[in-house]
């Protein structure tokens, strides 16, 4: 779709003013109760402008041209605004005040040219509609840094003054090299003998390899052009989810750490990469004989909950997510879900409980049995319904896979977490007071004993992070990829609720 299907008129640059778009070769203008942050991104985009920044009615004047009459449902990523949904509005004009008003903020078009590749060789700034080489006094690495994360490379490797024959050079302050900032505004047209060359590093990549398909497999990141596996370091299910979600590979189901010879690694410490740092600044070279692998779910997820366990269901299917409608979803296919994930049964199914519906909605009825491994291998048919009606796109909650085995009873034994299998696990320095916790999980009382036992099985125990006991609803998130030699051993003091003894048996 041509950007000439919309336009902003009566502003102060092409990237702001009122909203118009053009449909048989007529232009409408759009009223702010059919428009939203979501479509006013669409727009922007499809301008080649940035970000929008102001969204306002009455901002550049009085609608004059007739109202569009249907009510735009972007999701923000398409890269027009007539791709994407609508639904039939009523209206056909807008009241005073309230047609679209835009600002989109200014594209800072800069690029390096000359190089082996877009993130090296001569700094380039487009102004005023002309290419010229950039010169700033006082050039450094902290100055190229922002030129590198704009352009969406890694970290600034040198920059440098260089002599050329182009003696047209744009001048920058210093003082606008700084994040947030916008070359053009400090451009001014100058003379130099000299221009800035910055290398970049490379942007980091991740990937897993050796798997059954692209979302599971051991863990390797491309850091200074080179692709390594990543050592296993006490990484969790939490940590891992940021991998997970930048492959677009739904939830982390496992992880699990793999013995090889050794090898040169990438180590990336899991704390970083769950605070949401640029995986460049969290990696340091090191030798190993452990790998991550890792395991995502890669159709399914559940957004906006607590825990990896709870949320807003959204499948994939052709690469694109849908939300989906309670009418078109029961108890089985929720079942069938919270397994995918690695999660115990479905507690709670229920619609609005983790915000309302942003993605399209997925087309077709789920007739699962209840048995099958993933969503996408049920029977379904054909739903009419294209949209959700408010607070009916499912949510749902799984509960969380913890049981006792190998007791005298369901309330006591070896401490066991799902994590794709059931895996025996060992929490550091607990006492009855964290072991209260999992016995009134489990529905099973107050804690009689605890105690620590070394014991060969077939099965490694994993650890458990010591500070994810006290919010237990999430621990499954917290059991580490590092084995353990130890295993703990539980006796409650009540009686299983008879709802509750399935959790052991799935």
């Amino acid at each position: 779709m041509s950007p000439d299907s919309v336009r902003l008129l009566n502003g102060s640059s092409l990237c702001s003013g009122r909203l118009e778009v053009k449909s048989d070769q007529s232009w409408s203008s759009v009223c702010e109760t059919d428009f939203d942050q979501q479509d006013a991104e669409v727009v922007c985009r499809q301008l080649g402008c940035g970000p929008p920044s102001v969204l306002q009615g009455a901002l550049y004047g009085e609608v004059e041209a007739p109202a569009w009459s249907k009510e735009f449902q972007c999701g923000g990523h398409e890269s027009a605004l007539l791709d994407c949904r609508s639904s039939g509005s009523a209206r056909n004009s807008c009241s005073a005040g309230k047609a679209v008003g835009l600002t989109c903020s200014e594209p800072d078009r800069i690029r390096l040219v000359g190089g082996d590749s877009h993130c090296a060789g001569i700094l380039e700034l487009k102004y005023l509609g002309d290419w010229k080489p950039v010169f700033i006094r006082h050039w450094n690495l902290k100055a190229a840094a922002v030129v590198c994360e704009h352009l969406g490379c890694g970290s600034a490797v040198s920059a440098q003054s260089e002599d050329s024959t182009e003696k047209n050079v744009w001048l920058i302050r210093p003082d606008c090299v700084k994040p947030g900032s916008a070359l053009w505004e400090c451009a001014k047209s100058g003379y130099s003998s000299n221009v800035l060359k910055v290398t970049c590093s490379e942007p980091d990549d991740v990937r897993l390899v050796g798997g059954a398909n692209l979302c599971a497999g051991m863990v390797e990141v491309k850091h200074l052009g080179e692709w390594r596996p990543v050592e296993e370091s006490d990484w969790t299910l939490k940590a891992a989810a940021v991998v997970c979600e930048h492959l677009d590979c739904g939830s982390a189901v496992s992880v699990e750490q793999r013995q090889k010879s050794l090898t040169l690694v990438w180590q990336l410490k899991p704390d970083c990469v769950q605070s949401g740092s640029a995986l460049r600044d969290c990696v340091s070279s090191s030798l190993s004989f452990f790998v991550l692998d890792l395991t995502c779910s890669d159709s399914v997820r559940l957004l906006n909950g607590s825990s990896l366990c709870s949320g807003r269901l959204e499948v994939k299917s052709n690469q694109s997510w849908s939300s989906v409608c309670e009418a078109d979803f029961d108890q089985q296919d929720a079942e069938v879900v919270c397994r995918e994930l690695g999660c115990g049964p479905p507690s709670v199914l229920q619609g609005a409980l983790y915000g309302e519906v942003e993605a399209p909605v997925w087309s077709k009825e789920y007739q699962c049995g209840g048995h099958e491994s993933a969503l996408l291998d049920c029977r379904s048919s054909g739903s009419a319904r294209n949209s959700c009606s408010p607070g009916k796109a499912v949510g749902l909650t799984c509960s969380e896979s913890v049981r006792l085995m190998g007791g005298v009873s369901p309330c006591a034994g070896i401490l066991e977490v799902k994590l794709g299998d059931w895996k025996p696990v060992f929490v550091p320095n607990w006492s009855l007071k964290e072991a209260a916790v999992i016995c009134e999980h489990l529905g099973c009382g107050s804690a009689v004993s605890l105690r620590m036992i070394t014991k060969s099985l077939a099965r490694l125990p994993t650890r458990i992070k010591p500070e994810c006991v006290q919010s237990f609803c999430a621990v499954r998130e917290c059991v580490t990829s590092v084995y353990s030699l130890n295993i703990l051993d539980f006796t409650c003091s009540g009686q299983q609720e008879a709802e509750l003894e399935q959790t052991g048996k799935h």
